[in-house]
């Protein structure tokens, strides 16, 4: 695989979307073996609920394991990203409706949105790979603030069930890659939303 990312520093963050884990454990493998240096957050529901989808512990190892170091799941760990020149790009796949309200809204009061913020005092990129069942309803309007807003891009989503969950929107994990690409180019990929 070429090395397209050798020596990029990514900070990889994982929101509590558990269906969409799978997919994103899939994608961090691929950045990493692209060369990306992977700096692995989970917000503290990602990192200690269990569901149908794994064990907290399973996820959290799994995670370690791709990116090869211990996962910064506190506040007080994701402080230092921003002052510390952790990171070049973020990316938080899968990004809940949740936690894009609170990034709409500046709220710094969990591991994610801290990384987020601390990331952002400098001006880099933040690249959200959305997966919420409201996205198109009452999270509709912080997406609406968050596609207006400098330094935000967005993973290509697609309505993944229209008819049982016409508000649902997901994310294309599959185009993470040419996504953080894009968004460290200072592109937005488009369209931005789109049908099968």
């Amino acid at each position: 695989m070429e090395k397209k990312f050798e020596g990029l520093k990514i900070g990889y963050v994982l929101t509590g979307s558990f269906c969409t884990f799978e997919k994103s454990f899939e994608q961090a493998e691929i950045l990493r073996d692209m060369g990306a240096e992977l700096i692995p957050v989970m917000s503290e529901n990602a990192s200690s609920i269990t569901t149908r989808f794994g064990t907290a512990e399973e996820n959290v190892r799994r995670f370690e394991k791709i990116c090869g170091r211990g996962v910064i799941s506190t506040i007080a760990e994701a402080e230092p990203i921003g002052p510390k020149n952790m990171t070049d790009i973020i990316v938080v796949a899968p990004c809940t409706s949740n936690t894009a309200a609170k990034l709409t809204a500046s709220i710094t009061d969990s591991c994610a949105t801290m990384a987020v913020k601390s990331h952002l005092r400098s001006g880099k990129p933040v690249l959200l790979a959305i997966a919420s069942n409201d996205s198109l309803l009452g999270s509709a309007k912080n997406l609406g603030q968050l596609f207006n807003r400098k330094n935000y891009y967005f993973v290509p989503m697609v309505q993944d069930d229209c008819e049982l969950k016409p508000a649902s929107l997901v994310a294309e994990f599959s185009m993470i890659p040419d996504a953080v690409t894009a968004a460290l180019n200072g592109v937005q990929l488009r369209p931005i939303i789109y049908h099968r």
